[in-house]
């Protein structure tokens, strides 16, 4: 497939010079068409490029998401998980989303990647990504606090270079953010990151910082059917600048499922329980969205769609994000030695929505709230009180 790419975000832009210019989708000019152009990227469907200027990484389009290696949706044990890993990657799921504060994932993505280096070969090896995440206190950002925080992820995951570092900054009032950024581009520059990224910055935020000059390639924010924000303000900006999505919370740590279809979660102990994290973060979006009414209509129909094409609602429900604009992949998340959906995720990569599928989900989505109005923009879930 191909996917349209960025070569320089801004011409103009002076990245020794902070600016904080909000962004406010008007006076934002879109870079010079000559700078975007498609790249080819291989396989198709399965893989897309992220790139900025000669920045560039070939990810999965499905990313295996490791959230759940942080505690609350069961023990993990080590050579069980490691092993989940090396049958995702050799499925084909070869991109691994993981952060410094995901419990032991930095160090499992470790003695899986020296697994994969003894006993795949080398062209696997190549395949294999981990996108990890910094998520640092609202200290001062000097050179050194970054270079010694980076290299405590570069040892845990037992790399020369990390792949990708989605960076995270809790608090906007404190523009230490572009600070760090800059000094993650430094690292950048010296091989030890290959790519910079964002993780829950919102519109205006990632506006800033593009005009500061850090070479960004993506930004991961929560984007599912139920939830569209990132398809208004910052879709915009994404189409201007080349940036791309990385999306979590697709499948809504799942509850877009055939287990939550027919439940009447009202009724105590008559549906499953909301028994993990992520499932009760995401029950919370259902509500403000339009409510478990609404919400079962949607799965009626998401079960319609799945089984018009003999696959499940998750594969439709990751589908239909990853056809949205501006989406570069999506995140499932992995209960390694738990549980598994490497047939589900793969299922995504021959599925084709038309229009009457699209149609047809979207005479539901209609008629929720909009969630941008209801409750702000996207990337900025966890700084809210």
């Amino acid at each position: 497939m191909a996917t349209c790419v960025n070569h320089h975000f801004f011409t103009n832009m002076k990245p020794n010079k902070p600016t904080q210019t909000p962004y406010t989708g008007s006076k934002l000019h879109p870079v010079n068409s000559t700078s975007i152009r498609c790249v080819q990227t291989g396989e198709k469907e399965r893989v897309t490029v992220v790139k900025n200027g000669n920045d560039l990484l070939e990810i999965c389009r499905v990313l295996n998401g490791m959230w759940q290696t942080s505690g609350g949706w069961g023990k993990i044990d080590r050579d069980d998980a490691v092993e989940a890993m090396l049958r995702y990657a050799d499925s084909g799921l070869s991109t691994f989303d993981l952060a410094d504060h995901y419990g032991p994932a930095e160090d499992l993505y470790g003695i899986f990647i020296n697994k994969v280096r003894r006993e795949r070969p080398p062209e696997m090896l190549e395949k294999i990504k981990g996108l990890t995440k910094w998520v640092p206190p609202p200290v001062k950002m000097t050179s050194r606090y970054v270079r010694e925080s980076i290299n405590v992820s570069r040892k845990r995951m037992d790399v020369p270079a990390l792949d990708m570092l989605q960076f995270h900054w809790w608090d906007y009032s404190n523009t230490g953010y572009l600070d760090a950024l800059k000094h993650l581009t430094d690292l950048k520059e010296e091989g030890k990151i290959k790519t910079v990224a964002l993780t829950n910055f919102d519109t205006e935020r990632l506006h800033i910082i593009l005009e500061n000059g850090i070479p960004i390639v993506s930004n991961q924010v929560q984007h599912s059917i139920v939830d569209m924000r990132p398809q208004q303000k910052m879709a915009e900006l994404c189409q201007l600048t080349g940036v791309k999505l990385i999306t979590y919370g697709t499948v809504m740590g799942g509850l877009l499922s055939e287990k939550f279809l027919d439940t009447n979660l009202s009724i105590p102990f008559a549906g499953p329980p909301l028994n993990t994290p992520s499932l009760q973060k995401y029950k919370r979006m259902v509500d403000a969205w339009g409510g478990w009414g609404l919400f079962q209509t949607l799965l009626q129909t998401l079960k319609t769609v799945a089984n018009k094409h003999g696959v499940s609602i998750p594969t439709v429900a990751v589908k239909y994000v990853l056809d949205q604009q501006s989406v570069a992949g999506s995140m499932v998340g992995v209960k390694l030695g738990l549980a598994e959906h490497i047939n589900d995720c793969n299922a995504v990569f021959s599925l084709t929505l038309d229009d009457d599928d699209v149609n047809s989900i979207q005479e539901v989505t209609k008629k929720g709230e909009d969630l941008l109005r209801a409750i702000g923009d996207c990337g900025d879930e966890y700084r809210r009180a």
